[in-house]
């Protein structure tokens, strides 16, 4: 806890979260079925994000001597991330957004504004809640870059599974199985990818995947 209260790490974790839930803001003001104001939603997701950026700046660097912010990323790395991601957003394109727009359509942007709400949501808060904070807060409990990865991957089958028992209509068990698949793959990249790449790197991954939407979208304003 000791690393978690110090000053630098609070201040860390407060500018964060701010840049945080001002990125949540346009998918918050979208979300028509909301039971509370946008601003009680807002006040939420930066007091969440601090305790989440809270963990990622005390405990990540310590444990696994890698920048959360790494600034000069190897252009090794980020042709393979980007060459990956292009091929990830690809498949997904071509082989499973046909059916799983079928099944969620409220996942898919309408139009460019909910698009680029949700490429903000996705990298300022999706990648904090299921892959910064939660890799950082398993490298504190087990201190162990492997296990940890496992563990982190673990949770975001846990979070798509609650997101998939959420549905209206159950999934085809085949589609089912190639998502899962997709994301235990996807998973384990994106861990390796932040190690040697930080937070920018994974950003960059983000934007890569979300970018496939865009194919849908040209000419709606």
């Amino acid at each position: 806890m000791r690393h978690l209260l110090q000053p630098r790490v609070l201040n860390r974790s407060v500018l964060a979260a701010l840049v945080s839930a001002l990125a949540c803001y346009p998918r918050l003001s979208q979300w028509q079925n909301r039971t509370d104001t946008v601003w009680s939603l807002e006040f939420l997701v930066f007091f969440c994000s601090i305790v989440l950026w809270g963990f990622v700046f005390a405990w990540h660097t310590h444990y696994t001597q890698r920048p959360v912010l790494a600034l000069k990323i190897e252009p090794r790395l980020f042709v393979v991330a980007t060459l990956v991601g292009i091929v990830v957003a690809a498949a997904f394109y071509q082989w499973l957004d046909p059916s799983l727009r079928a099944k969620i359509p409220e996942e898919y942007p309408a139009d460019l504004a909910h698009w680029l709400a949700q490429l903000l949501f996705a990298m300022f808060l999706g990648q904090l809640f299921l892959l910064f904070a939660p890799f950082a807060w398993f490298m504190r409990l087990c201190k162990n870059r492997r296990v940890s990865t496992c563990l982190t991957v673990l949770f975001g089958i846990f979070v798509f599974g609650l997101m998939l028992r959420s549905l209206p209509a159950p999934i085809p068990p085949l589609l089912l199985a190639v998502l899962l698949a997709g994301k235990v793959a996807t998973g384990f990249l994106a861990v390796w990818f932040y190690l040697r790449g930080g937070v920018l790197l994974i950003w960059w991954w983000t934007f890569l995947f979300e970018a496939r939407h865009l194919l849908n979208l040209t000419g709606n304003p």
